[in-house]
């Protein structure tokens, strides 16, 4: 091809997409939103979700939830080490996009991206860890074995974090389903992209549909529907302002959700093992120890 025909040529841009139940729809309203970078720039048209988008995105969360949370820790495990690789392929693509969005260099976005990457196999080490720090036998008086295991809560909505459009994004999003959890995401408003193009990565990788949902638009729209939804188990309010936060939290109490409240956060710092843990739930068996035999020894 010359290089006359090759400036002649149309720029091909890219339609961004929501990524519910593995599928890639657009909005079900329609509506798009313009995108711009940190200096005005047009980047894209972003769907802008819906009450309804929401309740497809629930009910997809829903129907995942119990293959995920069934799955063997070691098998979730994989599936995330999977997401991190399929990342680490793309990752000039998410330098791009995170350069864009958060008005980083290149340099610095690279280095955004990568500890998104690393971030994500961190928490796939932690998947069949996490019961051993949380759970354990307890001590009774009494012949009983006394055993507490942790469990997923089940379907959390997280209002993405607004202005760390990739590490803040996973850094939400892989302790919720590295526990056995299903998430409903409502990425950052002013930058989507990065998110959005994380479905594409979890859609390529061994991640069940479902189990990631990601919407894109108003979190003050869909975030009061979602609250009040009584299929979502619990919510992180970790990306909503201080008002939209106070709105969440009294729909949630409504009908008991488990609530993260926002923080201030440095998300390039070490994670911790506090986001696995605000979304599980502790489940205690007692059980006799019984009898071995006529010499009285039991177990």
């Amino acid at each position: 091809m010359s290089e006359k025909s090759e400036q002649n040529r149309l720029s091909v841009f890219k339609t961004y997409k929501l990524y519910v139940g593995g599928k890639f729809p657009r909005s079900e309203s329609g509506r798009v939103y313009e995108v711009t970078d940190s200096k005005g720039k047009w980047l894209a048209n972003a769907p802008l979700s819906s009450r309804k988008d929401a309740r497809d995105a629930v009910v997809a969360a829903r129907k995942a939830f119990g293959g995920w949370s069934g799955a063997t820790a070691y098998n979730r495990g994989q599936i995330l080490y999977r997401v991190a690789e399929m990342l680490e392929g793309r990752k000039g693509q998410f330098v791009h996009e995170v350069a864009d969005a958060e008005g980083l260099s290149k340099n610095k976005a690279a280095v955004v991206v990568e500890a998104a990457i690393d971030r994500w196999v961190w928490y796939a080490g932690w998947t069949d860890k996490i019961a051993q720090v949380v759970g354990g036998a307890n001590p009774v008086a009494g012949p009983y074995f006394n055993l507490s295991t942790p469990e997923p809560t089940g379907v959390v909505t997280i209002v993405a974090p607004q202005e760390s459009s990739f590490l803040g994004l996973v850094s939400v999003i892989a302790p919720v389903i590295a526990t056995g959890n299903t998430a409903v995401v409502i990425a950052s408003e002013k930058a989507p992209l990065p998110a959005l193009s994380l479905g594409e990565v979890l859609a390529t990788s061994d991640l069940p549909g479902g189990v990631v949902n990601i919407l894109s638009g108003k979190a003050s729209e869909m975030g009061p529907h979602l609250a009040a939804h009584l299929d979502v188990n619990a919510i992180d309010l970790t990306g909503a302002d201080a008002d939209l936060a106070r709105e969440l939290e009294i729909a949630a109490a409504d009908n008991l959700k488990r609530v993260l409240r926002p923080r201030t956060e440095d998300f390039a710092g070490a994670p911790g093992t506090d986001r696995m843990t605000a979304f599980l739930e502790t489940k205690t068996v007692w059980h006799p120890t019984g009898s071995l035999g006529a010499s009285g020894s039991s177990y």
